[in-house]
């Protein structure tokens, strides 16, 4: 034992041991530490990795439990941060607006969800988008706008950005109370839904004949979007009454640039239904073996009709078998409103009124028996007819009739074919009629 003092005052004591020999060390067992590496390695991972949707899981197990209760269909609820958003510092990016930036993207600040606004942050300090939230402000202040402004962005709520599998394309909203509410096609309840809308149920009906309109003809489309389906108007904003009005103010160069992000940051692959030339146009952009353009006539019942038709396009279960390419079995969207598995028709061996397709059959009507396999692709038409209820005959029912009192404010495109057809002399009598 050594001890040290100072002055008379001990400063430290300690012990002073021999080193142990050599034969005395225990050497490592390189058997047990490889056995040690190989348990870690079967210990299953945790977070992402082992999130991967089970076979024939439905698909609120796959997206999550749904972010809208049912009485308030109109609020929502921004989900999990994307990467995209783990990035971006907000209040730092606030800190460099100016004055009049945060007055005039205030809206933008409080309701954009914030996947979205991460990558849209320098679009909306543009000039073009600047000079569009001035009119915007002018208008609010002297009309009445539609959606409510707190509405306006809902589709970056209900979809955030990393959530994003398909694409719907609309116009611009609708102009009637209680109808437009940042989602295209849909509306807010008790509203029945438009005839656009109807159509859109009905060509649902082709492809999954188990599908049923919901109760009292509601046309709430938030479903969808709470599952990947970013349903987005070309403009945001409109005057009440007057469709199309906020058209070539800005809004066009903001939802192209949202389309071109979800093209460029959506790698896994993201389905675009493209109904219409307008909506066409958008999309012309995107090419190549990654995403899936599906384009057809709009469903305005003055368009619905026209060759090829939109009904049998087959757009929502070609959607489907895209998306279960891409992110596996049980990844297509459940299109019913009404029950978890809508069913997808097949070919029927006995004739258009047989649907040999009910039974056996998984949310994206793959029948388990391999006879029926790749059969609802190659031939609906013989198989689906029949199964839509007789209430909803595509030829029969009257627009005007079932949802009297609501505009189709989405016809444009058809009304200026028509009075071109007209101006030729290429439309027989009645035919504007369907």
């Amino acid at each position: 034992m050594l001890r040290l003092h100072a002055q008379g005052r001990r400063l430290l004591t300690f012990s002073v041991h021999p080193l142990p020999s050599p034969t005395s060390i225990r050497p490592i067992q390189v058997s047990s530490f490889r056995m040690s590496l190989k348990r870690k390695a079967a210990v299953p991972p945790t977070g992402d990795a082992s999130k991967k949707p089970k076979k024939n899981a439905d698909l609120t197990s796959f997206f999550g439990a749904p972010k809208i209760t049912p009485s308030n269909p109109s609020s929502t609820t921004s989900s999990s941060s994307s990467p995209a958003t783990l990035k971006f510092d907000k209040q730092k990016w606030l800190a460099g607006l100016n004055s009049e930036q945060k007055s005039l993207l205030q809206l933008e600040i409080d309701t954009l969800d914030e996947s979205w606004l991460a990558v849209l942050k320098d679009e909306i300090v543009s000039r073009e988008f600047l000079d569009l939230k001035r009119y915007l402000q002018k208008e609010v202040a002297t009309q009445k706008i539609y959606p409510p402004m707190d509405l306006v962005y809902s589709w970056s709520r209900h979809c955030p950005l990393h959530k994003v599998r398909a694409v719907i394309l609309g116009q611009d909203p609708y102009h009637g109370p209680n109808q437009a509410h940042g989602l295209c096609f849909s509306v807010l309840p008790p509203t029945p839904a438009p005839p656009s809308l109807a159509n859109i149920y009905k060509a649902i009906a082709v492809d999954y004949p188990s599908f049923r309109p919901p109760p009292g003809r509601s046309g709430l489309l938030t479903p969808w979007a709470d599952q990947g389906v970013l349903l987005l108007n070309t403009c945001l904003t409109v005057r009440a009454g007057q469709a199309n009005s906020h058209n070539s103010r800005g809004w066009e160069k903001f939802t192209q640039k949202v389309i071109d992000i979800v093209v460029k940051t959506r790698t896994q692959g993201v389905v675009f239904l493209a109904w219409g030339s307008p909506a066409q146009k958008r999309c012309s952009g995107i090419s190549g073996a990654r995403h899936l353009v599906l384009k057809s006539v709009h469903p305005s019942p003055l368009a619905a009709h026209k060759p090829p038709g939109f009904f049998n396009n087959g757009h929502f279960i070609k959607c489907n078998e895209f998306l279960e390419q891409r992110y596996g079995e049980g990844a297509g969207i459940n299109w019913d409103l009404n029950v978890p598995k809508p069913v997808a028709a097949v070919k029927s061996d006995g004739g258009p009124g047989e649907d040999k397709g009910k039974s056996g059959e998984g949310i994206n009507g793959h029948n388990k028996d391999k006879t029926h396999e790749n059969s609802a692709q190659s031939d609906k038409k013989a198989a689906v007819v029949s199964t839509v209820p007789e209430k909803q005959d595509v030829n029969k029912v009257s627009p005007t009739e079932e949802f009297e009192g609501v505009d189709d404010d989405d016809a444009i495109e058809a009304l200026e074919e028509l009075t071109r057809l007209e101006e030729q002399g290429k439309l027989k009598d009645g035919e504007n009629q369907k």
